[in-house]
């Protein structure tokens, strides 16, 4: 008869246990993507904070092929300056290389990056600072942007930039 309810005990407590790996085991399974996600959404965004310093820091040292690894083939801006709206990563690459050529020593600085990421679309505004000299006259400036990047082949490539000068 002992043997009988030992045997009883020792099956409910399995079958206990049994429930609560189950339980501790769907939690995982409900949790872990919403955990994933988050963690993408911030490596996402360090790197693409990180990619717009790269393109600032290939700016700085005139490399223009650097740069423009980081630029999407259907990209387009609005530039400080700008009337119309640039289209395109050769006519990027024309602006770009114009102002490496005649602009040295430029240093820019990213001020209250907030980045939002959406699957593969993500979104950056920040402030920025910079200086520099072009024709060898000392400049500073100072504006706010907006950048959109997408993501492609696993490399989030910007697709179009907006730049404000704040006076």
């Amino acid at each position: 008869m002992k043997d009988l309810e030992y045997e009883m005990i020792n099956t409910h407590l399995h079958r206990e246990l049994a429930m609560k790996l189950a339980t501790v085991l769907f939690l995982i399974c409900i949790l872990s993507p919403a955990m994933t996600q988050a963690e993408d959404k911030q490596s996402s965004a360090v790197v693409i904070v990180n990619n717009i310093n790269a393109m600032w820091n290939a700016i700085e040292k005139g490399n223009l092929s650097d740069y423009l690894t980081y630029i999407h083939p259907d990209y387009s801006v609005f530039g400080e300056g700008d009337v119309y709206l640039h289209k395109g990563k050769d006519k990027e690459a024309i602006d770009i290389g114009d102002f490496i050529n005649r602009a040295k020593g430029v240093r820019t600085f990213m001020h209250q990056p907030e980045i939002t990421v959406r699957g593969k679309t993500a979104w950056i505004t920040y402030y920025w600072s910079d200086a520099g000299s072009i024709s060898g006259k000392r400049y500073t400036s100072r504006g706010k942007s907006t950048r959109i990047f997408v993501k492609e082949n696993g490399k989030w490539l910007c697709i179009h930039s907006h730049f404000t000068e704040i006076p």
